[in-house]
């Protein structure tokens, strides 16, 4: 392992470690988005192992994400977003199959789309935290 392999390891865990429950998410977002971004790559490169490795990652880490759902508190956008999330899974699974870049940017488009509202959330869930502590 490099320097900068070492450094980025540290940083991830220190980032994971001081995160609170709304900056996990958002480190989950961004960790899928730079999987399939990665992906990307190795399928242009036809490099099948890297991109079949990449695009597992990146389904485990959006099931990761519906792990998360609060059906209770989330109701029926909580739903919503698990039906999403399944839907993103079968697109990177056909993504890898069929050896299909567009299905990759769909997925990260949504990804993107989910995120940027999650990030919206951020000084709200953040108040509210400040608030009940």
């Amino acid at each position: 392992m490099n320097g900068l392999q070492a450094y980025q390891r540290v940083n991830t865990q220190t980032s994971i470690t001081d995160a609170d429950p709304h900056k996990l998410i958002q480190l989950l977002f961004n960790g899928a988005l730079e999987r399939i971004n990665m992906a990307k790559a190795r399928m242009q490169a036809n490099d099948i192992e890297g991109k079949g490795r990449l695009i597992g990652k990146a389904i485990e880490i959006i099931g990761g994400l519906r792990s998360f759902l609060d059906f209770e508190k989330g109701g029926e956008l909580a739903e919503r977003l698990e039906g999403l999330y399944e839907y993103m899974e079968r697109t990177l699974f056909e993504a890898n199959v069929k050896n299909d870049p567009d299905k990759l940017d769909e997925v990260a488009d949504l990804l993107r789309s989910v995120k940027e509202g999650w990030d919206g959330i951020r000084e709200e869930v953040v108040g509210q935290s400040a608030q009940v502590g």
